[in-house]
């Protein structure tokens, strides 16, 4: 069994872990609301960040391993979930189709731009997208 930071990591979970931080100068944020949810838009789970505005790794079930040791193009050999990250007075974003891939945990890093310096023409969120891997 391998493990990341007291965390076992097994072989058919993939995990997700997310770091969220003000944008202009990389200090933690804690208490981000995160939501992780399934493409079809189900809830898997609810986190705060703590005061190093990080959250415990999440497990996510994910397709077998042994499907991405051939190549199958019909096949997709890893999980994707989408990810909103929302604090008070802070943009707010949405990271869509993070890859989760089986026995490794997922870093999504999350910077945060305060609304007091977004200029007025300025969206209050933002949409990231993810480009699949290409196995």
């Amino acid at each position: 069994m391998r493990t990341k930071k007291g965390v076992i990591l097994l072989p058919d979970t993939g995990y997700i872990q997310v770091h969220a931080y003000a944008g202009n100068g990389y200090i933690p944020l804690q208490d981000v609301s995160i939501a992780v949810s399934a493409s079809d838009g189900t809830v898997i789970a609810l986190r705060l960040t703590d005061r190093s505005g990080r959250i415990d790794p999440i497990s996510i079930p994910v397709p077998d391993r042994a499907e991405s040791l051939t190549p199958n193009p019909t096949e997709i050999p890893f999980a994707t979930v989408n990810l909103t990250a929302r604090l008070r007075d802070y943009e707010q974003i949405f990271v869509d189709d993070v890859q989760i891939f089986p026995g490794v945990v997922t870093d999504q890093e999350l910077a945060l731009i305060p609304l007091s310096e977004l200029p007025e023409s300025r969206n209050k969120s933002e949409t990231f997208l993810t480009s699949r891997q290409n196995l």
